[in-house]
């Protein structure tokens, strides 16, 4: 690829966003986002000269990933003021009214005017990119002005575009950041192997993230008069693939489930209130709660990593199709884990945990049962479950080693 060719795929992926937009939603919204957006910038931004950091999400997974390092920012530079960009609005519309960001935006469209006219705007005193997204155009202004940018949680393998062949442009790019915090020791060695030589291993900021939500849980009295007495299995972020497999089982299993679709109100809910044969109830309905449902639908946002508290037992979606989510909300809560196991080996923390023995993935409903009998028993549960606990407790510390950094180059 070269500057040509990056130019001319941003400009290409504009135009698909723009005939895309009356059809899909996402287009539409990353559209109107970025309509007159420069102008909206300019007005919050117009003669602030405080001193200002800026993080950049490419989405909501990436922001959780900065989330630790953004709050230890606000709690060791609290005169600095927080900027926040997205690039998806499935980031930006949920978080744009984060109450520890003093602006929010979605990014510009990377193109040399734009980052040039934002980085004026703007003039953060340090750039921090959570794990993926590297923009040229937004990199080489920042490096030009001689403005740290970070790489923070990010991740790297052999087969990425930075290392083949037609990747040298794009490698080039990563030589503008000024420190990489990757997350293991493969990622360092990958850099290291093209004269990258600003790298340390810091780990995965989410373990911090995770290890803090025990501790800041809030508690759901009405999910606790749900769960009664009985053990509860629950499902996060489930697809409609996740519960092709799982649905004889819900039906036909003692336990009670928490079933939290990935999103609301969409096709996984639907398929649970058809074909589930079980009595079910909805949260927003949980008020009227009986006690004798024994399916929870979660038809609210931003509660999962709570719900994780109310189980003996996590199944976690994805895995059946595009990737497997967020396992270690539910780890840092010591519950053994279940997964599909199709699509999860690119997650470190999801083959760790199967070889601790804290974790199983399955291939269909037969080996869930099968798999599912072997922690039917209050010892096997206790031990994996003390597993996870462990597993996360010994993988945190990431934020610390990124703030240290960031008070050796702030000072």
């Amino acid at each position: 690829m070269s500057l040509l060719v990056y130019r001319l795929s941003i400009l290409l992926f504009r135009v698909a966003v723009l005939f895309a937009a009356p059809f899909n939603a996402k287009a539409k919204l990353a559209l109107h986002g970025r309509k007159g957006l420069l102008k909206q910038i300019k007005k919050q931004l117009h003669d602030d000269n405080a001193s200002k950091v800026w993080f950049h999400c490419a989405s909501l997974g990436e922001f959780e990933q900065g989330r630790p390092i953004i709050e230890r920012f606000k709690r060791e530079f609290p005169e600095f003021k927080i900027l926040i960009t997205f690039f998806s609005p499935s980031g930006y519309e949920i978080r744009k009214d984060y109450e520890l960001a003093d602006f929010v935006f979605y990014l510009p469209w990377d193109t040399k005017k734009n980052a040039a006219e934002f980085i004026r705007l703007l003039r953060p005193d340090i750039a921090i990119f959570v794990k993926y997204e590297f923009w040229y155009h937004y990199l080489k202004t920042l490096k030009k002005n001689n403005i740290p940018i970070l790489s923070v949680s990010s991740i790297f393998r052999a087969n990425q575009i930075y290392f083949k062949p037609i990747g040298k442009f794009n490698l080039n790019i990563l030589r503008l950041i000024t420190h990489f915090f990757v997350q293991n020791r493969a990622s360092e060695i990958l850099l290291k192997e093209y004269n990258i030589n600003n790298v340390e291993i810091a780990g995965d900021t989410r373990f911090d993230r995770v290890a803090e939500i025990v501790t800041h849980a809030r508690e759901l009295p009405a999910v606790e008069k749900f769960k009664g007495s009985t053990k509860v299995m629950v499902i996060g972020s489930c697809w409609p693939e996740d519960l092709e497999v799982l649905m004889s089982f819900i039906n036909e299993s003692p336990l009670k489930f928490i079933v939290a679709p990935h999103e609301i109100n969409g096709k996984s809910q639907k398929i649970i209130e058809k074909d589930c044969m079980k009595k079910t109830i909805l949260y927003s309905e949980l008020l009227n709660v009986k006690g004798d449902e024994d399916v929870l639908i979660i038809d609210y946002i931003g509660l999962l990593s709570c719900l994780y508290g109310y189980g003996e037992y996590a199944y976690v979606g994805g895995a059946f199709g595009a990737g497997l989510h967020n396992i270690l909300e539910a780890a840092t809560y010591g519950i053994p884990i279940f997964f599909g196991n199709k699509n999860y080996k690119k997650f470190n923390e999801a083959t760790d945990l199967i070889n601790l023995g804290g974790a199983v993935a399955f291939n269909d409903e037969t080996e869930l049962r099968e798999q599912f009998i072997a922690f039917d028993d209050d010892m096997a549960l206790q031990i994996a479950g003390q597993v996870n606990r462990d597993y996360v407790k010994d993988n945190t510390g990431a934020t610390d080693k990124i703030i240290n950094y960031c008070k050796k180059i702030l000072q």
